[in-house]
Order: structure tokens, then sequence, then C-alpha cells
């Protein structure tokens, strides 16, 4: 217990000083979020990962709480992720490296043994999609840390109760070290979050899911791990609803995810954040509930229905600008540019004869 509070505390503090020691070198370099209104430095994932990392390795190292296999392989996929997210933050990378790579990483920490190849598979598939979608919340200042600390508690609740004492310290650990980049990222944020600390959140709290439900009835896990992660597969499933209906590419940035559109109903951005981080909460605790026996599997279905209501309901929010006109080849003038053209011809003849 002791040891839990003095690793949170210290991954706290120590993400705070990170966050507010890497903002300055972000800017020199140039490393940027320049979506937003104004630009954003984005060493903010890096400082949460190295508290994160250091705070768990640290205390290992000094044999106070000795990792487990599966922990360690789980830093080390998850550090992997983050580095290449960290590259993604500097230089342009193309999204289906980022996707391909969190896959090889995901598939090292599944575990087999209890899940079975057949189940193991969609368990891969399910740590990319929290993890793209935790990418996909950071488009909103503070909203990928708060849900981050939301779904980590949650998912901390469910390893203790596995009584996975290593599993449960780490995402206590996460939690803090979220808490401490949040009080530099809460709207106004002054450094922001980046691929490298979103995909490592979503990372590790998915593949952390996906172990506290291994060997499970796989329905009823399917749907715990759903409500615990429903924030963010719900903005996924948003923006590609979104995206599809309007003819756009899938991969191509927009102002259509929830954040933007609740701003565009009149919310504040510190309005947005603190809804949405309440509704993450309200997924992950039936998530908790469910797996702990105090409510029926029913109720995870009640946040399926919800979220794809909320879904429906945004897409009616026009977020996308009017289509612009196809331009014509040169050679070939449009109908208006052709009857412009005879006018001022006829204009210059009668002119020319008086």
């Amino acid at each position: 217990m002791l040891y839990g509070i003095a690793a949170a505390t210290a991954a706290l503090l120590l993400a705070a000083f990170l966050s507010a020691l890497f903002r300055l070198p972000a800017l020199r370099l140039g490393i940027i979020d320049r979506r937003r209104q104004r630009p954003l430095p984005l060493f903010g994932g890096l400082a949460v990962v190295l508290a994160t990392c250091l705070v768990v390795a640290g205390w290992e190292w000094a044999g106070v709480a000795p990792l487990g296999p599966e922990i360690r392989r789980l830093l080390i996929a998850a550090g992997a992720v983050a580095l290449l997210g960290l590259v993604a933050d500097v230089r342009r990378v193309k999204e289906r490296f980022l996707v391909g790579g969190t896959a090889v990483a995901a598939a090292f920490v599944v575990p087999y043994g209890e899940t079975g190849f057949l189940l193991g598979v969609p368990a891969v598939g399910l740590i990319v999609l929290v993890a793209v979608g935790f990418k996909a919340l950071d488009h909103a200042d503070g909203l990928a840390g708060t849900v981050g600390v939301v779904t980590a508690f949650g998912v901390g609740v469910l390893a203790a109760a596995e009584v996975m004492d290593e599993l449960a310290v780490l995402l206590s650990v996460l939690a803090a070290a979220l808490t401490g980049f949040l009080m530099h990222n809460w709207p106004p944020a002054r450094i922001g979050f980046g691929a490298c600390g979103s995909l490592f959140v979503g990372f590790v709290l998915a593949a952390s899911a996906v172990m506290t439900r291994a060997g499970r009835d796989p329905v009823s896990s399917l749907g715990i791990l759903y409500s615990l992660t429903a924030l963010a597969t719900a903005d996924v499933l948003l923006v590609a609803l979104s995206r599809r209906l309007a003819g756009r590419p899938l991969l191509r940035g927009g102002p259509d995810h929830l954040a933007h559109r609740l701003r565009r109903l009149g919310l504040t951005p510190q309005g947005v954040t603190i809804l949405l981080g309440v509704a993450a909460f309200a997924g992950v605790l039936v998530g908790v509930l469910v797996h702990m026996g105090w409510m029926a599997v029913s109720g995870v279905y009640w946040v399926g229905v919800t979220a794809l209501i909320a879904v429906v309901g945004c897409l009616r929010i026009k977020v996308y600008g009017p289509r612009r006109q196809p331009s014509f080849p040169l050679g070939e003038p449009s109908r208006t540019s052709t009857h412009v053209t005879s006018t001022q011809v006829r204009a210059q003849l009668r002119v020319r004869n008086g």
C-alpha cells in the first residue's frame, strides 16, 4: 500500500517536472502541433512515458517491487510504440505504419496461453483500435489525459480484483503521471500529448484490460472491454462514419471529432473536457461493476446503445464546409466564361462599328 502511494506520488511529480522542462526544447526544435489555433509543443507525451517507465523500473531496480515477465514485456512493447509515436511527432509518418507497428507490438503482449490463438487475434485488433482511438482523442486540450486517468483507475481496479498487484501498481503509476501532465495540458494547454504519449497510454490501457479478462467468457469480456474504452472507440466510429458519408478520405484530418462538434454547440474547451471525461467515467464504471459481478452483463449493452445514439446525434452537427467546385482544365472554359467572352466580343464590335 505504501509502495503504491510512494510510486504514484513520484510519478506525478516527475511527470509535472518533465512536462515543464520539455516545453522549451520542443518549441526550439519546432516539434509542435500545427492543427490547432496556436502552435503547441508536443513533448508532453514523452514526459508521461519517461515518468511511468522510470518510476516502475526504478522500484524494480531497488528491489522493492520486482516485475514479472508479463509486465516487463508490456513495458518493452509499449516503449516501442511510444518510440514509433515520437518519430511521428518529429517527422511525418503515414498512419498505416503507426497502425502496423502497434499491431506488431500488441501481438507480443497478448496472453495466448489463456486466450488461445483464435481469441488472441481479435485481442490484438482491440489493442490497436484503442491505441489509435487515444491518438484521435488528442485533438482537444486535456481530453486524452483526462480519459486516460479515468480509464487507468478503472482497469487498475480490475487488476487489483484479480490479484494482479504488479499490473495494478503500473496502472496507478500511469494514472499519476497523467495527472502530473494534466497540470500543463488542461485547457488552455501549454504542452501537448502527441502520438508518443497517446499511443503509449492507449496501448498500455488496452493491453492491461485484455490481461485482466484473459481466460474468461469472451462475450462478456468483449462487452466489458468495450465499456472501459467506449469513448475512444465511439470517437473513432464517429469520425469514420462522418468522413465516409461526406465522401472524404478516411485518413484526412478534419474538425470532425467529438470535441469539435461539442464546441460547435457552444461549449467551452473546459466544458467539453469535463463532459467527455464524465462520459468516459460512466462507461468505465459500468465495466468495473459488471466485472465485479455487481451489475448484470446487460449493463454493457446500454453503454453501447448510448454511445450509438450519441454518434448518430453528433453526425447531425455540420462540421465540413461546402465542397469546392471542380476546376476546368486549360483550354476548356466553362459555359459561363464562354458566355462572358462572347458578350465582350460583341460589345467591342459595336464600339468599332460606331
